[in-house]
């Protein structure tokens, strides 16, 4: 049961949004939902065993839920190509323009 418990604690504290809420809803949706999340945290074990840019990002941040965050941020905020573009932009920060330089202001009427 201790390993069962520890990987339950992690997946609703350190950011992965799991908790009691996914019994709710359709037929086998709770299931598919945590499937999804249960793959999600696989691939975060293999990232963090092979992959040293995402352990580097992590390191910066210092928390998964911090990372986490982040990560989500990008992807509402900008098209990117690659989650290495990612973990660069977290790692090392992006050069944007003012908002205002980005915001078309001529009149098209």
């Amino acid at each position: 049961w201790k390993i069962e418990n520890e990987t339950f604690n992690t997946l609703k504290n350190q950011g992965y949004n799991f908790g009691h809420n996914y019994g709710l809803g359709e037929k086998y949706l709770a299931v598919v939902f945590a499937m999804l999340m249960m793959l999600a945290f696989l691939v975060d074990q293999i990232q963090q065993l092979c992959c040293t840019l995402f352990r580097s990002v992590w390191k910066k941040l210092k928390s998964k839920k911090s990372l986490w965050e982040s990560i989500r941020s990008y992807f509402k905020c900008f098209l990117v190509k690659s989650m290495e573009a990612i973990y660069m932009a977290l790692l090392y920060g992006i050069h944007t323009q003012p908002l205002e330089q980005l915001i078309d202001t001529h009149d098209t009427s």
